[in-house]
């Protein structure tokens, strides 16, 4: 009440808070203390002498800057009532700390008076009203803390089970915002962080995965702007580990695990990060993710994969802005890949900032180093038809038919992805000019590929990294990359393992010379011939593969059929075993490419494969990832049954990744282990 306030209004505003009592359900002893303090108020403001000591004491107060106010003595016998004015005067924290210390002992009411239900009444009504306040100053966990504290009380009390049921409503309500709260704290803050993440999960639990829709409480529209929003607040090592344990029960999880594994790949100049995020995009086999994969197959130095995929996946829309950036195919997917980067995957963490730029990415000794150390593996010159062999290239699409994508990908309106991710679809304006990438480069700038692709020479491993750094330094741009003759291997062949003189030279070898067994590595072994292909053997009886717990021989005998299989087709011949029951789509589209590409120049090839040794390296009910050694002999014959260049003879070591789909297990993907 303001000290101007004349004695008429004193006396009519008490009045009027006598006669109208809480409704809530109090004592009769209650009320009546509350209306003989509420009189004992307008006795003291209504005698000016009294009055005055009173705002002399407030004045006081005030100017020592101490958190106290003036008041009534409040005799024993009605606090209760004492505490009941303060929640009606809008201090319903300090009315819950005071009535809730009130309830513990050795202050405790005895049980069944009506003290105890006078005081449990008022704990939970301060609760949710002190709740209320720290809400709309946006101290959410401190709210939910506090409706804890009042459920548990009055749960303690056994006594007021609406009060319970509205706290842990409300207590329920907070949950994004508690999330949001925690998470948006400093770094250093690891508890409260793990407490918001440990309620993220909670979250995402409910609803059934993160594309679920089992909350009620918490629609998809709803979920997808929060989530948008607390993505910025998280760590990319966060959102890595977040999102793997989401991905058994969630593709769009296992999307942005790679997404993340991809960005932090990037980032750190970490090749093998970028390589299990293809690994993860690999096992989804769905179509829209084929230009994405081009992208990866680029960071990994897997140049030939990553034009035939993006020629083949991407959309006309994104071909037509691919075309303004550059007439040169792989300066298209350089543009693209670019474009990704600096878009859908470098930006949304909050400990990550990096720029899109693919010179300094390639030219990073790191990743130089990584790309050195891979094995050699040629493929066919061809490069519109044949994958890389490097790379397991059958990667496929992302949703198919009947089922909704929720990514927004290569320029593709869809829903989900864009719209929790907050980015827009890739070649959106973006209030930039439609042909460059961000409005400001200039023609050649946009055709610039790192220089290291330039040419895509054959060069001893020893020499790699130089090779690199030169590169970059004095060309920058795509210069060199067409000007290989036709039928030259694409990789250096490994240092000593050349030609029969030694050479790094390597002629030219198919895709299917290439990193996966049955298809070879492309690291000659000397002038060795590979042996005439003789009949594929039966296929064994245990395929197709349908235990629920493949063993290794399982898994070893799947593999040697599929390898079988696989060099029968590309002998021109009939596979004695079914390929669907082998292989997922995109392994076989691969293989299907590769015989295309034979067929235009009337080859064939004769290969013979064996695994020497095979381990599990990981096994759940739907997934088994397995390492093997494999020895390859292969040659590549003309149409006159005459040998095509130099025989392969060599020994790889390659992980695969198998995948049940109904009660069946096939090959997914497949990837070189150093």
């Amino acid at each position: 009440m303001s000290p101007n306030t004349d004695l008429q209004s004193v006396l009519r505003v008490s009045e009027q808070r006598i006669d109208r009592p809480p409704e809530q359900g109090f004592t009769l002893d209650t009320l009546q203390a509350r209306a003989e303090l509420l009189r004992s108020s307008a006795d003291l403001l209504t005698d000016p002498v009294r009055r005055s000591h009173y705002e002399s004491e407030l004045t006081a107060l005030s100017a020592s800057g101490e958190s106290l106010l003036a008041a009534l003595d409040v005799p024993a016998s009605k606090d209760v009532a004492g505490l009941l004015l303060l929640l009606e005067a809008g201090l319903p924290i300090d009315c819950f700390e005071l009535t809730s210390r009130a309830l513990q002992p050795p202050q405790a009411p005895a049980l069944g008076s009506g003290r105890e239900a006078d005081l449990s009444l008022l704990a939970g009504l301060a609760c949710l009203e002190a709740a209320s306040e720290l809400r709309q100053e946006r101290r959410y966990e401190a709210a939910a803390q506090v409706l804890g504290q009042g459920s548990q009380l009055l749960q303690r009390m056994g006594q007021h089970g609406e009060l319970r049921q509205r706290m842990a409503s409300q207590r329920r309500t907070l949950r994004p915002y508690r999330v949001l709260d925690l998470l948006s704290r400093d770094l250093g803050s690891t508890q409260e962080r793990s407490d918001g993440l440990a309620l993220l999960e909670e979250l995402v639990a409910e609803r059934g995965g993160l594309d679920g829709h089992g909350d009620p409480d918490f629609s998809a529209e709803e979920f997808q702007a929060f989530f948008r929003q607390i993505r910025a607040y998280l760590t990319v090592q966060e959102q890595i580990d977040l999102f793997e344990r989401w991905a058994p029960q969630s593709a769009y999880a296992d999307f942005l695990a790679a997404t993340a594994l991809t960005a932090l790949g990037f980032a750190q100049r970490k090749p093998e990060r970028i390589a299990a995020a293809r690994s993860r995009l690999l096992v989804l086999d769905k179509p829209e993710l084929q230009p994405l994969l081009a992208c990866l197959n680029l960071l990994l130095g897997q140049v030939d994969s990553a034009e035939f995929q993006f020629a083949e996946a991407a959309s006309e829309e994104l071909k037509q802005w691919a075309a303004r950036q550059s007439d040169d195919p792989l300066a298209q997917v350089c543009a693209y890949c670019r474009d990704w980067l600096a878009r859908d995957v470098l930006p949304g963490y909050r400990d990550l900032e990096a720029d899109a730029d693919l010179e300094a990415y390639f030219a990073d000794r790191d990743v130089q180093a990584y790309l050195d150390s891979l094995q050699p593996s040629p493929v066919a010159a061809t490069a519109a038809t044949t994958f890389s062999p490097d790379s397991p290239a059958g990667s496929q699409p992302l949703f198919g038919a009947g089922l909704r994508s929720p990514f927004a990908l290569a320029g593709a309106a869809l829903p989900g992805a864009q719209a929790l991710l907050g980015f827009g679809p890739l070649g959106e304006d973006n209030g930039d000019s439609d042909d460059s990438l961000d409005g400001a480069e200039d023609a050649e700038e946009q055709q610039a590929v790192p220089g290291w692709m330039a040419g895509r020479w054959r060069r001893p491993a020893l020499l790699l990294a130089a090779a690199l750094a030169a590169a970059l330094v004095a060309l920058g741009l795509v210069t060199l990359l067409r000007s290989r003759p036709a039928g030259v291997g694409v990789e250096p062949a490994a240092e000593g393992t050349g030609g029969s003189n030694g050479s790094p030279e390597a002629p030219e070898q198919s895709g299917a010379a290439n990193g996966e067994a049955a298809s070879g590595d492309g690291a000659t072994g000397g002038a060795v011939p590979a042996p005439p292909a003789t009949p594929a053997p039966a296929p064994p009886a245990a395929i197709p593969l349908r235990s629920d717990e493949p063993s290794p021989t399982e898994i070893q005998t799947l593999l040697e059929t599929w390898l079988t299989a696989k060099s029968a087709v590309l002998a021109g011949e009939e596979p004695k075993a079914k390929l669907d029951d082998l292989a997922q789509d995109g392994q076989l589209r691969q293989l299907q490419a590769e015989r295309r590409s034979d067929q235009a120049r009337n080859h064939t090839q004769r290969i013979d494969t064996s695994v020497e040794n095979l381990r599990l390296e990981a096994s759940t009910p739907q997934r088994v990832t397995a390492v093997a050694s494999i020895r390859y002999r292969g040659e590549r014959r003309d149409s006159q049954g005459q040998a095509v260049g130099e025989a392969s003879n060599l020994t790889l070591r390659n992980r695969y990744v198998f995948s049940r789909e109904g009660d069946t297990w096939r090959l997914v993907s497949f990837e070189r282990v150093n």
